[in-house]
């Protein structure tokens, strides 16, 4: 599987924004639709938001719709999280995914997906 790097992740106050960004070595993931998730301890990797192989389709969960944007750069290799209006509650471990199921709010990794990163810290607070 992909083996892919987050980065981006930091400490920024209620209100705030960060981008994270989502990349791979020595592959190129322009045939991959990549999935953005997040996990806090003691709780289940949660989904966030996907974009499709073309760029053209995303997908948002509910509370981070408005909010958040997801994007691609081809010419970068590197699939992008742009988090406005930031809150405690998103304060979590962001992790990117290849081909993640996605319908509507619905999002998810494949079964068995495997090939997670280390992530990369997002902390909201005064």
């Amino acid at each position: 599987q992909v083996q892919l790097v987050e980065s981006g992740g930091a400490l920024v106050q209620p209100g705030g924004s960060l981008r994270l960004s989502c990349t791979a070595s020595g592959v190129t993931l322009d045939y991959y639709a990549i999935g953005w998730f997040r996990q806090v301890p003691g709780e289940d990797r949660a989904g966030v938001s996907c974009i499709d192989d073309s760029g053209r389709k995303t997908h948002y969960e509910g509370s981070v719709k408005g909010r958040f944007t997801i994007s691609r750069d081809k010419a970068k290799n590197t699939v992008y999280l742009e988090m406005n209006g930031l809150q405690p509650r998103d304060t979590a471990v962001y992790y990117c995914a290849t081909k993640p199921i996605c319908m509507g709010t619905i999002i998810r990794p494949q079964p068995g997906y495997n090939a997670w990163g280390h992530g990369t810290q997002v902390t909201v607070s005064s």
